[in-house]
This record gives structure tokens, C-alpha cells and sequence, in this order.
């Protein structure tokens, strides 16, 4: 089972060393947002898993084994922050993985990020999405992000408990913590 970092400073200096981190959770949750911004600052090559792996133009879902491929060549770099919510993809990537960041904010907040998302790029392709595919919301996509908790968590727990021991997984349940974990790497730099 992967270990668990309550404390914000010890996750980040651990950030400091990591070379390949997967950020994962719910749409909405501020996972793009927070890698690229650890790209920037341990110059990491980002890799969006909705851009560079499942879509293609239109919004055609990119053919499983083909996106399997890619997703395994992007793995097999060494410098990397892998940002997507897919549970059953996620060994792939843990097999490499120096560290997980796992956004958890409460629904809420992740409903408001993803209409706050839409209502700045609707119709327009955001940067960590596919060529071809303007941002849009429906239905099922809003059900998607409201049950992400009761349906999609216990899949990430389970990759989880079978991850290898060494795994450090920091968890962020809040904009304020992610905040504060990146003013402890700012911290952690600086040492």
C-alpha cells in the first residue's frame, strides 16, 4: 500500500527530488491547473491525459489500445507530470510514478470548476484539451462530476491500497491547501 503524507512541508520537500508525479481527481478539481504550474517550477514536461491520450478532434474518443500505447510511451519518459482522472489506467502510471497528488475538494467546488471553466472557454479549445474540441458541458458530464466521489474514489482507492509501498500520495482537499502545499515547495526550494 502507497503511504500517505499528512503534512503539507514533508510532501513538498519530497516534490522537490520527485521527477515523475501523477495528479489525479475529480474534473473540475484544479488538477491542470496545479501541474502546470509544478511543470513550470520543477521543470517537468506536462502531459494531459484528456490532450495527449483519449481525444481526438471532434470528440472522438481516441481507440482504447492506441491510447494505451501512448499513455505508455509518455510513462517511459523520465521527466513527467501526468494529469488525468482515469482509474483504470492509473497502474500504468503508478508503476513509474515518484509521487501522486490527489485533488479531493468537495463537489462543490469541482461543479464550480468546471461551469467557472466552461463559461471562460466555451467554444473555444482550452490548452490542456484536444485540437478540435471546444469546451462544453451537458447532463451527464455535471452527474459524472457530482457522484465522482461515491463512484470514482473507491477505484482510486483500491490502485492505491496495491501500489508499492514507497508511493508517497499527498492528498488536497481544498484550494487554501493547495496553496499552502505550494508555498511549502516554494520553502523547500529555497533549503
Amino acid at each position: 500500500m502507497a503511504r500517505y503524507i499528512d503534512k503539507l512541508d514533508d510532501a513538498a520537500a519530497l516534490l522537490t527530488s520527485a521527477k515523475r508525479i501523477c495528479v489525479v481527481g475529480c474534473s473540475g478539481s484544479g488538477k491542470s491547473t496545479l501541474s502546470q504550474i509544478l511543470c513550470q517550477r520543477l521543470g517537468l514536461d506536462y502531459i494531459s491525459m484528456d490532450r495527449d491520450v483519449f481525444w481526438l478532434p471532434g470528440w472522438k474518443l481516441r481507440p482504447r489500445p492506441e491510447a494505451l500505447e501512448r499513455m505508455q510511451q509518455f510513462v517511459a519518459g523520465e521527466r513527467w507530470i501526468i494529469d488525468g482522472n482515469s482509474p483504470g489506467s492509473l497502474p500504468a502510471r503508478l508503476v513509474r510514478a515518484d509521487m501522486v497528488i490527489w485533488m479531493r475538494p468537495p463537489r462543490r467546488v469541482s461543479i464550480y470548476g468546471v461551469l467557472s471553466r466552461w463559461l471562460k472557454h466555451r467554444g473555444k479549445v482550452r490548452p490542456e484539451m484536444a485540437p478540435g474540441c471546444p469546451e462544453k458541458i451537458d447532463w451527464p458530464f455535471l452527474q459524472y462530476v457530482w457522484n465522482f466521489e461515491a463512484k470514482e474514489v473507491p477505484q482510486f482507492q483500491a490502485q492505491f491500497e496495491n501500489a508499492r509501498a514507497d508511493l508517497p500520495i499527498v492528498v488536497l482537499r481544498s484550494h487554501r491547501q493547495t496553496n499552502e502545499f505550494l508555498t511549502a515547495l516554494g520553502d523547500s526550494e529555497r533549503r
